[in-house]
């Protein structure tokens, strides 16, 4: 008995070695699995073997490897520099330690490109100095934002460093020692994502771009390192937030908004419409598209099954056609909402959005002459197919024509609609509130020729990375002036900006479409209402983008028919850009300037003439890029016409000196707008000749008016009339109209009439 339970215990130790064994084994492999699988996020194995059978035979990829090599040696010629962080944005640190993930995140792909050790040892001296220095960091000692991080002043930058970074050590993972990963993991990555996660709740758990880039951040490096419980609270959010309804941020936007779905995909649902808008403007799509792209790309590698590329009808791959759609001739986004001026498709992460939409939206070849302008792509799978298709000449025009995008997660929210002639780009703004970045200016446009600004929407107040003006940061002017109405071409009713200026009523509402038609090549055309802005006031506005074989250059008219239930103030500003040429009104001039008004934006506007109509048209016309223009608009007898400049109470110089034409109309009720805006002529500096520099307009006439149709008549000089009809009440495109004006009968049908 004692023998055989000697063998017994025995063979249990033989059997129970025999299995640690099979699981030690089992572990290894997997480890050894593990440790092999990378680079994996947005290089992968197979693709990093493709782009180095390529090398040397394709001309744009091997000309931006070259350009990436160039700026990493420079940059490890520096040395590793990684200073205590103090500065806000534009300071020493805060660009050191910007340029920092940038480059690493570059040296990781040399790396795995050229097979060259001295990058990724770069990599991981870099990242082992930021492993000693982030368990040292309190948070940053600038206090400006309400989510602060600590290697720059907003976890907005903490997160756009760990987006970068994840991917360079994506790269030189299988290179490191097993310990080595652990100690970066451990003082580094694990605290660094909790802290713009858990730490930061508020910053982390809301749709916003600041949140999609913390969602992807912690995302990214959570995919680096298979950790499942960071990748759920990035795809889906933080569980508990114990988050306050009515917190704001910065620039008064809600925090925490109930009902919505956060994480990725709450930022993938939320903001863009069924079209691929979002909701925040170009300038913020633009800068939201790399880590919503650059994470789907990396989810579409590790996680295929979630199929991102597809979800939500593709909205992602749709939203980089928007978005190059909502640029001007030379590539520039207008600046609807919050945008600076300048931002344009050749940045960076407009260059990554193009290769990733070309080579996970079917190699779209209109892609292709994007990326040919851009003249460089991202050094992966992406930009490699981007260099194969530009090599065997696949490109296509991308042609930009007429479009009208929808506005809000159902598409149900307004929009913006971009009307476009010839050399002419006409944009109106009839969409949601846009979040904290957006502004109040419902039914407003603004019109642009060849690439130029002729009337101008001002944009943002802010001089972005400029440490001078504000640590380069919004400017208090970006409240008191570039949000409010009156600097914004539309109406402002008794000088009070739409929705009280006020975010919690402007983010309730949505301006409507009311129809738009964009089959006449010759007539592209677009409708909207507002019947919230002004409690008790309904405004329609109606701009038309016209080619007239009697006109020179496509024109543009304008209708703003409003609806009162009372006497109101109505002012309607141009922001023209140019010179002045002439006007037919005379004016008084003051010996002292004062502002237009105290409040609301008109306290940054400089009265520097006021007029009355000679006629009963006001013609204005002014020369801007050696181009004409003039603006006819039928005159009320009591208008008040009003030359303004932007700049006053500007101590500090943070807004720009611009000129505006503003048509004022007191003591009125119900009313419309009426006029028409021309591109003629031309002047050459050397030929000093002036060519076609007057109108070929002789009469604008409103010659009917009521609640169901307004239609206005245009007299030319070469004695040709025309007539532009409106149905205010029926915008069926089915719906025959029949009115008589004058002694003449019109009979159409559809919402408008031209002839």
């Amino acid at each position: 008995m004692k023998k055989f339970s000697i063998q017994l215990i025995a063979l249990f130790f033989i059997s129970f070695i025999a299995i640690s064994c099979n699981k030690t084994t089992e572990n290894a492999n997997e480890d050894a699995k593990k440790e092999g699988s990378h680079p994996k996020l947005i290089l992968t194995k197979e693709g990093v073997d493709n782009i180095r059978k390529n090398l040397g035979n394709v001309p744009i990829f091997d000309k931006t490897l070259a350009d990436t090599k160039a700026e990493v040696d420079a940059e490890i010629e520096l040395g590793i520099l990684v200073p205590i962080p103090k500065d806000l944005s534009g300071g020493y640190t805060h660009e050191r330690h910007k340029k920092n993930f940038i480059i690493i995140q570059k040296a990781g792909v040399l790396f795995q490109i050229l097979n060259d050790e001295k990058y990724a040892n770069y990599v991981k001296d870099m990242l082992f100095a930021y492993a000693k220095l982030y368990p040292t960091l309190p948070v940053h000692p600038q206090t400006r934002s309400y989510a602060r991080g600590k290697l720059f002043w907003q976890c907005l930058n903490d997160s756009n460093w760990l987006v970068y970074s994840a991917q360079a050590y994506d790269c030189v993972y299988d290179w490191l020692s097993k310990e080595e990963r652990e100690t970066l993991e451990n003082d580094l990555f694990i605290p660094f994502a909790k802290f713009i996660s858990e730490g930061n709740p508020q910053f982390f758990n809301r749709v916003h771009n600041h949140s999609t880039w913390g969602n992807v951040a912690v995302g990214m490096i959570a995919l680096v390192m298979d950790n499942d419980e960071l990748l759920d609270n990035a795809l889906n959010g933080l569980k508990t937030d114990n988050l306050n309804t009515g917190m704001r941020d910065n620039d008064g936007g809600f925090i925490k908004v109930e009902g919505l779905r956060l994480g990725f995909f709450g930022n993938l649902d939320e903001p863009f419409s069924p079209h691929g808008y979002y909701n925040e403007g170009p300038y913020y799509q633009r800068y939201a598209m790399y880590p919503f792209l650059i994470f789907a790309e990396a989810l579409h590698n590790v996680k295929p099954e979630l199929k991102i590329f597809e979800y939500k009808d593709g909205v992602l791959l749709k939203a980089v056609d928007a978005l190059l759609n909502l640029s001007d001739a030379d590539g520039d986004f207008f600046p609807l909402n919050d945008g600076q001026k300048g931002m344009s498709y050749y940045t960076a992460a407009l260059v990554s959005a193009v290769d990733i939409a070309y080579k996970f939206g079917g190699e779209n070849p209109e892609l292709l002459s994007i990326a040919k302008k851009q003249d460089r792509v991202v050094l992966d799978d992406t930009g490699l197919a981007i260099a194969i298709g530009i090599k065997e000449g696949l490109e296509k025009p991308f042609t930009k024509k007429s479009v009208n995008l929808s506005d809000g997660k159902k598409g149900d929210e307004g929009g913006v609609g971009i009307l476009r002639s010839d050399n002419l780009e006409l944009v109106y703004k009839y969409a949601s509130h846009g979040s904290s970045h957006g502004h109040y200016d419902k039914l407003s446009f603004s019109l642009h020729e060849k690439g130029n600004e002729v009337l101008q929407d001002y944009g943002l107040a802010r001089f972005v990375n400029i440490e001078q003006k504000g640590g380069g940061n919004y400017l208090k002017e970006n409240q008191t002036w570039a949000k409010q109405t009156i600097a914004h071409n539309t109406i402002t009713v008794n000088e009070e900006s739409h929705f009280e200026g006020k975010f919690e009523i402007g983010t309730k509402h949505h301006s409507d479409l009311y129809f738009y038609d964009d089959k006449n090549p010759n007539i592209q055309i677009l409708s909207a209402t507002e019947v919230n802005a002004y409690p008790g006031t309904e405004m329609l506005r109606t701009l038309a983008l016209i080619k007239d074989e009697d006109f020179e250059r496509p024109f543009t008219i304008d209708l703003f028919k409003i609806k009162s239930d009372s006497k109101k103030q109505y002012d309607l500003p141009y922001y023209y850009l140019g010179h002045i040429m002439k006007t037919n009104f005379e004016f008084e001039t003051y010996d002292q300037l004062n502002p237009l008004g105290k409040k609301n934006g008109y306290q940054h506007l400089w009265k520097e003439v006021s007029g009355k109509p000679a006629d009963a048209n006001t013609v204005f016309s002014w020369k801007n890029n050696d181009l004409f223009y003039t603006l006819t608009t039928a005159s009320n007898a009591n208008d008040e016409l009003i030359l303004a400049r932007i700049g006053a109470n500007d101590p500090e110089y943070n807004l720009r000196k611009e000129p505006s034409f503003i048509i004022r109309r007191k003591n009125t009720q119900n009313t419309t707008f009426a006029s028409v805006i021309e591109s003629h002529g031309s002047y050459s500096s050397v030929s000093e000749l002036a060519l076609n520099a007057y109108s070929s307009i002789t009469n604008l006439n409103v010659v009917l008016d009521t609640e169901a149709y307004t239609a206005v008549e245009i007299t030319t000089k070469k004695n040709t009339t025309k007539i532009f009809i409106i149905s205010n009440k029926d915008n069926s495109t089915d719906k025959n109209h029949i009115i008589k004006i004058g002694n003449k009968e019109y009979n159409w049908k559809g919402s408008y009439y031209y002839k």
